[in-house]
């Protein structure tokens, strides 16, 4: 089974940082406002950038990796080709 890292932009233009096995089911439970607490009230979102890795422990420590990015080196990697 594959696993995503997800950044969505929310609304406020903060970013968000997530992972899952099935990225529409986990968009609209975001959308929802039963995704993340912090996601409740910062919609709608757009998702900004997306990596698929091998398994669920691959996934969570680049989850990791992201969030402890500052801000600047996120947008960075959102730009990335």
């Amino acid at each position: 089974m594959s696993w995503i890292v997800y950044i969505l932009e929310c609304a406020d233009g903060s970013l968000y940082t997530g992972i899952t096995n099935d990225l529409g089911r986990r968009i609209r439970s975001h959308a929802r406002g039963t995704g993340a607490k912090y996601t409740r009230h910062r919609g709608p979102f757009t998702v900004r950038y997306t990596e698929s890795l091998a398994s669920k422990g691959a996934a969570l420590q680049r989850e990791a990796a992201i969030k402890a990015l500052d801000r600047a080196a996120k947008v960075a990697l959102l730009t990335m080709p």
